[in-house]
């Protein structure tokens, strides 16, 4: 996965002082702290901070459990509506969701209430004897759900609480999706995904098949006739192409690619790490790409977009993050060549200067230069070509590239529904995901003991 790079050295610091760099982002809240912090909340009654949480979580209700010292009683509202709580208080963009919305987030107050790290109080300090939920009465009804991310593993856990039993079928050798292979290392540091996808199974009623890839060695059609549903979780694992000659030399990769590697390397120090690094996009995965190479120890790296500020995709929390470590972001800039040495591995990327003009991107013929060692795409990701290329994957509808679904997360092709970053809804947040995967797993539930009760004789 890191072969582009091998040419490079390692990084120039200890495993150990290399990991000091990736410790949580936000160090939790102690129990005073956290007494204090949910004092401040005014437990409103329809809380616009509720209805500006995609999962629906009563943050009213859990922050007054941890006023309370109600802990295990804050974590279970929360879980009942988000799974995968625990990961969505460190990574969920809170400063442009429920913490936006907060009663408190005006001048004379200074802040919201910190939603965010309150969350994760809760979840990091409950203490549950077994799993809280129980599954229903068995329905004797078994889906196949295909990709084991967020979206993929709500859905199959909110399947199984309701009494079904699930099939999940993932390539790669972990569960976790995103948050095992695509989020920043110093977000979700150590073990948290893993133990918190196997917190999620603790439940009963899923297996999860490693090594499995629809349009490979997995056949959506197999699976829509052997399951009584199949829910698709795909994602988004290609990256997309600049469409530049060279792009395939060394020192130029995806930076999903290199997240996914530093998230899974046992030995940081014997991770390659550029001198000078380039990183091309805008989004959340460009600043953490950008924010982790220079943790890594690289002494220049420049993040370049061809828009201004104002079009990042990526919140002003994470530009700060950006800031605060260093990397330098240079807008007004396209892809223009990429740069080779007499070895032909990347030297440098040459772009050119961008301007709008009546509300259209245009070249202006100026010309920028930057050196680098290594350059990384962040540019956006799509699903994998050969994912739906079977037969019946022909009859999915598509809207901008991903599956089109309805409002119950139901495909064209029936007993087929998805969810997650694969589909046209939504913006690719991880709670996000979770959400979709949830309701799809009760739509799900519905039509098939709704086509039960038909096939009853009245």
């Amino acid at each position: 996965m890191i072969e582009s790079l091998k040419h490079l050295p390692p990084a120039a610091d200890s495993h150990d002082a290399l990991a000091s760099q990736f410790t949580d982002l936000a160090p939790p809240l102690s129990a005073r702290q956290a007494a204090v912090e949910a004092a401040r909340c005014l437990y409103c009654y329809d809380a616009p901070c509720m209805r500006a949480c995609p999962t629906g979580i009563d943050v009213a209700s859990f922050i007054r459990n941890i006023h309370d010292q109600n802990i295990n009683g804050a974590a279970y509202n929360i879980l009942k509506q988000n799974i995968f709580g625990g990961s969505c208080a460190r990574v969920c963009p809170t400063e442009i969701l429920c913490e936006s919305a907060c009663v408190r987030n005006h001048d004379a107050e200074r802040e919201p209430v910190k939603i965010g790290l309150l969350q994760r109080h809760a979840l990091d300090n409950a203490h549950f004897a077994g799993h809280p939920f129980e599954r229903a009465p068995a329905t004797g009804k078994t889906i196949a759900v295909v990709g084991a991310g967020p979206a993929a593993l709500s859905c199959a856990h909110r399947l199984a609480m309701l009494g079904n039993d699930v099939v999940v079928y993932e390539a790669r050798e972990k569960a976790g999706g995103l948050n095992e292979y695509g989020i920043a290392k110093y977000k979700l540091p150590g073990d948290f995904a893993q133990a918190e996808v196997e917190f999620l199974l603790s439940i009963g009623g899923i297996e999860i098949r490693y090594g499995h890839e629809l349009g490979k060695n997995l056949l959506l059609q197999d699976l829509h006739t052997q399951y009584d549903a199949v829910f698709l979780g795909l994602g988004l694992s290609t990256s997309r192409q600049l469409g530049l000659t060279g792009e395939d030399a060394p020192g130029l990769m995806a930076a999903i690619d290199y997240i996914a590697a530093l998230r899974q390397a046992s030995d940081l120090s014997a991770l390659p790490v550029p001198r000078r690094a380039v990183v091309i996009g805008a989004g959340n995965t460009a600043i953490d790409m950008a924010v982790q190479i220079k943790r890594l120890g690289a002494e220049e790296v420049t993040l370049v977009y061809r828009r201004g500020f104002d079009s990042m995709s990526a919140t002003d929390h994470e530009i700060e993050i950006a800031k605060r470590n260093f990397v330098r972001i240079r807008t007004w800039a396209a892809p223009l060549e990429v740069l080779l040495d007499a070895d032909g591995s990347v030297r440098g990327m040459r772009f050119e200067q961008t301007r709008m003009n009546e509300g259209r991107l245009e070249r202006t013929g100026g010309i920028i230069e930057i050196a680098a060692d290594a350059v990384f795409k962040a540019i956006g990701q799509s699903m994998a070509p050969d994912a739906l290329s079977e037969p019946l994957g022909h009859e999915f509808s598509r809207e901008g590239g991903k599956i089109w679904v309805d409002a119950n997360f139901r495909t064209a092709v029936p007993g087929v529904y998805a969810g997650g970053d694969c589909v046209a809804p939504g913006q690719d947040l991880t709670v996000q995901a979770v959400q979709h995967g949830k309701l799809a797993a009760i739509a799900i539930h519905n039509d098939i003991q709704s086509k039960t009760e038909a096939a009853w004789p009245t």
